[in-house]
């Protein structure tokens, strides 16, 4: 197989260290093209020596990892545990590269990679500090310079303070900024994000609008619209707009129709009854067409398995949200089972986030919530 992965929540660093290695070894053979490890906080003290071993045992073409509260590996989710998981690929030479992202007067300057590297990659995994690493400007930046570019990924979750988490990157950990991989095009990969909700009543037109406040929707102030959505809904559906409502913005204008998967979902973070206004966590431009969203267990069930449908992967790498897991679905292994079941063979791994990654339409985002999966085909030989 030209993926693999192994979990271990043997209490003791060295032999967990030597459980997931020893696997990946005899699965891939020496000097994998790629190698990614995630480890759980209370291994983050030796996570050099973690590190290290694996860069000997295995001397990966490229090597990255992060720390993490909660791992998955398999169909199997490790929440709070000690724990490593590790992933490694056959799937031709890739670059890794270690990132930093600082605010400029002409926007956001990003180091530790060329312009033209970003211009010849198709995909860049990444695993960043929630603390160091301006995410949401790095995905606009990218965006807007390597529109072409998928960013998928994650925040580190093992802790929330400076030099709390830790980011290898060919065997040497670092305490902030952000290590990623560079996929080309032809290494076949696929990405697939669930933001957990669903669609509630119609979708409208923004009609006014000032930076994340929406004003009007249709003509009648916003929240006109959602207190008419609000007493044509269910008992249940009401309680859903009252412990959490969000708001969906479409991505691609040019659908007929919107579904699942069309809509890039934010919080509403606020109200105001006088002005009949509501407040979003995203900037909203007038004209864009918006549907009202609820979140609950049931709603991110369904909307992973229906776009997990029809895919087909031999190794998969999963960022879900550390609010995800047992604290949301109420029994453990939810999304590690699903994506799983997808994946030919044993190469399933990731980390439960503080923040992911992951594209909606054309270009990618930061979210929450959500569960962003990037997913790996075996090339046809000849390929």
């Amino acid at each position: 197989m030209p993926f693999a992965a192994s979990l271990s929540e043997h209490p003791d660093v060295r032999e967990a260290t030597a459980e997931v290695a020893g696997h990946l070894l005899e699965v891939l053979g020496p000097a994998p093209d790629l190698v990614v490890l995630f480890v759980t906080g209370p291994h983050v003290p030796r996570l050099a020596d973690i590190a290290a071993a694996v860069q000997q045992l295995l001397q990966p073409g490229a090597f990255i990892g992060t720390t993490a509260v909660s791992i998955l590996g398999g169909d199997r989710e490790v929440e709070q545990q000690p724990a490593i998981s590790l992933w490694g690929g056959c799937l031709g030479p890739v670059q890794a590269v270690r990132l930093d992202a600082v605010r400029t007067g002409d926007g956001m300057a990003i180091l530790g990679v060329e312009p033209e590297q970003l211009d010849a990659a198709g995909t860049l995994l990444l695993l960043a500090d929630p603390t160091s690493f301006p995410v949401d400007d790095f995905v606009d930046a990218i965006a807007r310079d390597h529109p072409h570019l998928a960013v998928i990924g994650g925040m580190a979750s093992a802790g929330f303070g400076p030099g709390a988490n830790g980011f290898v990157l060919d065997g040497v950990v670092h305490d902030d900024g952000a290590v990623g991989v560079l996929l080309d095009p032809g290494q076949i990969v696929s990405t697939v994000v669930s933001q957990g909700c669903r669609p509630v009543g119609d979708a409208f037109v923004v009609t006014k609008a000032e930076r994340n406040v929406i004003h009007e929707i249709a003509g009648r102030p916003a929240l006109s619209r959602l207190d008419d959505l609000f007493r044509s809904l269910s008992e249940e559906e009401r309680e859903l707009v009252q412990h959490g409502l969000h708001l969906g913005r479409v991505i691609d204008e040019h659908r007929l129709e919107f579904g699942r998967g069309d809509f890039l979902v934010r919080n509403v973070i606020g109200a105001d009854r006088e002005t009949g206004s509501i407040a979003i966590g995203e900037m909203i431009d007038v004209g864009a067409t918006v549907q009202f969203h609820v979140r609950d267990a049931a709603s991110a069930d369904e909307d992973l398995r229906e776009l997990l449908a029809g895919h087909e992967a031999d190794g998969a790498l999963v960022f879900t949200c550390n609010g995800r897991g047992i604290r949301l679905f109420g029994e453990p292994d939810h999304d590690a089972e699903l994506v799983d079941r997808v994946v030919d063979g044993d190469g399933t791994a990731g980390m439960f986030c503080a923040g992911e990654v992951g594209p909606v339409g054309a270009r990618s985002f930061m979210h929450g919530f959500t569960a962003s999966i990037a997913l790996f085909r075996d090339p046809p030989v000849g390929t």
